[in-house]
């Protein structure tokens, strides 16, 4: 359990709390991954409500700016691995928002999918709390009665048979005293932002990069100390319908966990400051012809990895790589194995053996993990990996998952399923799970991982097997 010490207390005096909403099913964070759990367990009958901190649904991928879901093909281009929720909610945008891009990925425009997934939620009668902070829990035994939440209207109590942990840090999880820990490498959070200016065209015309480099971390190399930015490195994309305006993720802030307020905080400032650093430093060293601006900055810096929790399987990255299958999958996936190195660079496994390492100064080291193992650098290897029900399930409290970034992973599977397409699948899954815990009336270590994979398969997740 996480503990912080203090020099002193106070007593709250005690007092009734009002019940202001009962549930079959709580989902706690309105990432994707949250909201996907809370549709999918709606849809197959159950009651459900959603409690969001923030004024919008989306997480990373609309507060955090990130507009890019990764592929949802397997790396061979030969068939579809993951359908469901994310390629429907893709599907429900317009052509003008949302572009498919290589390999079958989707960019899209943050703001529209904020308002699609408000839309989604409607439409399955889930019950809706934003601007909603969770601030604590009640059990009965080994089981969650009730959580306490906190907004406009004071604190209350919100009553369900089931409850989902989308929090990304595992706040519910930290206050049950679920067993976690950290990775000694925290993968660190990214500060994204839209600026105006840089084209494709630039980066060989006034930098003499090839086109396939990004020129922002190459001039932070360069130029970055003169601006106080440390070596960075990062990548930009698109965004459908806007004009001469990219999303920026190459302002890392290391060294500090963001599950902590004091530390969140901190990263959020720093974030900003290295935002407005970076166009200043564009302004004087890019293209001249170019106005550089910072357009907007995310809401909520894009964190990666903080806390992790013990569960009944521990998701290992040489499993990921030899495309490991289980009867009880939840999940299929090819993002790389990704591994980001505080302040050095980054590492990338694939699945077809490869290994690139591309640091902070440019350079990049290329090897075959699969020949430094000894195993066969030919003939058929795996195109997609898969993740099993049971990193799902922990040892004691009865009705409750964890369904988020919190995953229990070593940190090299960690770097590949922490992307929002893996994620998405695991919100699917979890909603799957807590709607049949409430309706077998099961405990959740007592559910069938195969009979939740087939309900998620009957609901149009893809390839499932």
């Amino acid at each position: 359990m996480r503990e912080r010490n203090y020099s002193s207390y106070v007593t709250e005096p005690e007092k009734r709390i009002p019940v202001i909403h009962e549930a079959d099913v709580c989902v706690v964070g309105g990432s994707a991954t949250g909201v996907f759990a809370a549709v999918r367990a709606a849809r197959l009958g159950a009651k459900v409500v959603i409690v969001e901190e923030q004024n919008s649904f989306g997480g990373v991928a609309t507060n955090g700016l990130v507009s890019l879901w990764h592929s949802t093909w397997d790396i061979g281009m030969h068939k579809q691995i993951i359908a469901g929720l994310t390629d429907e909610v893709m599907g429900r945008l317009s052509e003008i928002d949302c572009r498919k891009g290589p390999g079958q990925s989707f960019f899209f425009n943050p703001v529209e999918l904020k308002i699609e997934l408000d839309a989604i939620l409607k439409e399955e009668n889930v019950k809706i709390y934003l601007h909603t902070m969770y601030t604590g829990l009640a059990c009965d035994g080994d089981r969650i009665t009730h959580i306490y939440v906190e907004n406009k209207d004071g604190r209350g109590a919100i009553k369900a048979k089931f409850f989902i942990d989308a929090t990304g840090d595992g706040d519910l999880c930290r206050d049950l005293g679920v067993e976690s820990y950290l990775n000694d490498n925290i993968q660190p959070p990214s500060a994204v932002y839209l600026m105006q200016g840089t084209h494709d065209d630039d980066k060989k015309r006034y930098y003499n990069i090839p086109f396939n480099e990004d020129i922002v971390p190459r001039m932070i190399y360069d130029y970055g100390e003169e601006f106080g930015l440390e070596p960075d490195w990062g990548w930009d994309t698109f965004i459908p319908g806007l004009q001469n305006m990219h999303f920026r993720a190459d302002t890392h802030v290391f060294n500090l966990n963001c599950a902590h307020a004091d530390e969140l905080t901190e990263a959020e400032i720093i974030g900003r400051e290295k935002m407005r650093k970076v166009i200043r430093m564009m302004r004087k060293y890019g293209n001249p012809d170019e106005t550089y601006a910072l357009i907007a900055a995310c809401s909520y810096i894009g964190i990666r990895d903080t806390y992790h929790y013990k569960t009944k399987y521990r998701a290992e990255h040489m499993d990921l790589l030899l495309g490991k299958r289980y009867e009880d999958n939840i999940l299929n996936g090819t993002y790389d194995v990704d591994v980001h190195q505080a302040g050095s660079g980054i590492k990338f496994m694939r699945l077809n053996g490869e290994c690139a390492t591309e640091y902070t100064d440019g350079t990049r080291v290329v090897s075959n993990w699969r020949e430094e193992m000894g195993l066969p650098t030919d003939g058929p290897m795996p195109t997609y990996y898969s993740l099993p029900f049971r990193v799902l399930v922990q040892e004691k409290f009865e009705n409750i998952i964890a369904a988020g970034r919190m995953i229990n992973a070593d940190i090299e599977s960690f770097g590949a399923l922490r992307v929002m397409v893996n994620l998405n699948q695991i919100g699917e899954a979890a909603g799957v799970a807590a709607y049949l815990a409430v309706n077998e009336g099961k405990k959740v270590q007592e559910l069938d991982g195969v009979k939740v994979a087939q309900t998620l398969a009957r609901g149009g997740s893809a390839n499932l097997a």
